[in-house]
């Protein structure tokens, strides 16, 4: 039941990160998983944040544009790449 529990969070937590990756898209001309960190509760895995903004990628909303250094020190200012919304 923890599982199915952990499942039904995770999706909804995704489905909130990409409708905020869409809205920093909107205001910013470039962004990175440090802003959608500043912008949604923490995720119950660190590795959502990422997951979010794969599927914004897949669903064709956002498109890479390159690598910055993290402004997150739990990341000890490792590389993070950099986002933009994607030109239809």
């Amino acid at each position: 039941m923890k599982a199915a529990v952990l499942e039904q969070h995770k999706e909804q937590w995704r489905e909130d990160a990409i409708a905020a990756i869409v809205g920093i898209s909107r205001g910013h001309e470039f962004f990175t998983a440090d802003d959608i960190r500043g912008e949604m509760p923490a995720p119950a895995h660190r590795n959502w944040t990422g997951q979010a903004l794969i599927a914004a990628k897949n669903l064709g909303l956002i498109e890479a544009v390159g690598y910055q250094t993290s402004r997150v020190k739990s990341r000890k200012h490792g590389v993070t790449r950099t986002w933009r919304k994607k030109e239809t």
